[in-house]
């Protein structure tokens, strides 16, 4: 396997860290808009295991002809995507455009429904991807969706659930929460900014049998969760997310939710971003000592914050991510929470990345060491829950980042 990496920032870097301790796969090039940080995520992996398996490259994510170009000149057969959302559609098509596999680990964008954004679905989160589904499988192509730890490893767990632990399946709710804090900032986002406002302040989308798909208002139905191993009890509430869009394709549940541990003071900041229009995408014309220039509201307030991939050692806490499923066994109700926690601590001694980045990297590591040894096959465009759960978490385990499950 040759791996073309685009996007090496937090989880990117942490990628190369976790991919250059196992042997599955030839060479991985890591490729980004900077130059400098590409270099920096191969430097870092310097002397871990084979030698001269990693190199870096320039690239726009956003250019589709150049990622292509790029494809072939490395003969890459998989691009794995770690880049925002706003990349996912030229990159999805660049790797079909040369006949290379694809995974990400967040979807393409979603948009709301122009009349009713509240109650009914517009656009929903990968729908472009899904569109092009029947592309990728009579080209016998795997684009792997939604592959990181929420969706991604939350999707394995509802899988398990259903193959293994549940006979009938009432509800599927993943919950995220943690309590984790950052050293020297009162307001330090520990994951992208950019992502984590797109996700939160658009209609949040829940899943009924019933009923399909529909939305709610952001920040809906609190509710107070007690995460596993000292985190303890947090509030969290309804977010758009891809879980909810990939779940009921596969796994037979009356009800999928995603709620996200968020607090007070993260919703208040991300309701005044909103109300002051500082959450836009759209360019606005600013002037500057250069004349006018177009800039994103959202690209400045991610700007003007820290790094998440900096403040690890800063960071103190745990991240927890976990899907609670609700329903029967044998006759007798059941309710568990299959979960993930990852302590910074460890993270940040073990491989140098912080927690919530090094959670989300391991999992696409995990998925391509399965699909380069054939345990998971297939084409078209797939979530985690189309493949057997069993074989990645016992792989999870292997790489030294045990799972665990609570009966509720």
């Amino acid at each position: 396997m040759r791996i073309l990496l685009v996007g090496a920032g937090g989880v990117g870097s942490a990628i190369t860290r976790i991919a250059a301790r196992r042997d599955y796969f030839e060479h991985m090039v890591v490729a980004d808009y900077d130059l400098g940080r590409a270099e920096a995520a191969v430097a870092a992996v310097a002397g871990v295991g084979a030698a001269g398996r990693f190199g870096s490259a320039k690239v726009d994510a956003g250019d589709q002809v150049a990622v292509a170009d790029l494809l072939r000149e490395h003969r890459c057969d998989v691009l794995l995507n770690a880049t925002d959302p706003r990349f996912v559609l030229p990159l999805f098509a660049a790797a079909h455009d040369v006949g290379a596999h694809y995974l990400d680990m967040a979807m393409s964008l979603s948009h709301p429904h122009p009349e009713r954004p509240y109650e009914l679905c517009g656009v929903k989160l990968g729908d472009d991807q899904f569109a092009r589904a029947e592309e990728y499988r009579a080209s016998g192509l795997l684009a792997l969706v939604g592959m990181g730890v929420e969706p991604g490893l939350s999707d394995v767990f509802a899988r398990h659930a259903a193959d293994e632990l549940f006979d009938e399946i009432e509800e599927i709710g993943v919950r995220d929460g943690a309590n984790l804090t950052v050293d020297g900032y009162d307001f330090a986002p520990s994951f992208s900014i950019w992502t984590t406002i797109e996700e939160c302040l658009n209609p949040p989308v829940v899943y009924e049998k019933e009923r399909g798909w529909f939305t709610t208002a952001p920040f809906s139905e609190p509710e107070v969760f007690d995460f596993p191993e000292g985190i303890g009890p947090v509030e969290c509430v309804n977010v758009e997310h891809e879980e909810v869009l990939l779940i009921p394709r596969w796994v037979d549940a009356g009800r999928v939710t995603f709620k996200y541990g968020l607090g007070d003071d993260f919703i208040a900041k991300l309701k005044t971003l909103h109300e002051l229009g500082l959450d836009r995408t759209d360019p606005l014309t600013v002037p500057t000592d250069r004349g006018p220039a177009g800039v994103s509201p959202r690209d400045v307030v991610a700007a003007a914050l820290p790094d998440p991939a900096t403040l690890g050692d800063r960071m103190r806490g745990k991240t927890c991510a976990g899907t609670w499923v609700k329903g029967t066994k044998d006759g007798r109700p059941r309710e568990v929470y299959l979960y993930h926690v990852v302590d910074n601590e460890w993270s940040m001694r073990e491989y140098g990345s912080q927690a919530v980045v090094w959670q989300t990297a391991i999992n696409p590591v995990v998925a391509l060491e399965l699909v380069a040894t054939g345990a998971w096959t297939g084409a078209g465009v797939l979530g985690p829950e189309a493949f057997p759960a069993r074989p990645f978490l016992d792989l999870l385990g292997e790489y030294g980042s045990p799972w665990g499950m609570r009966e509720q």
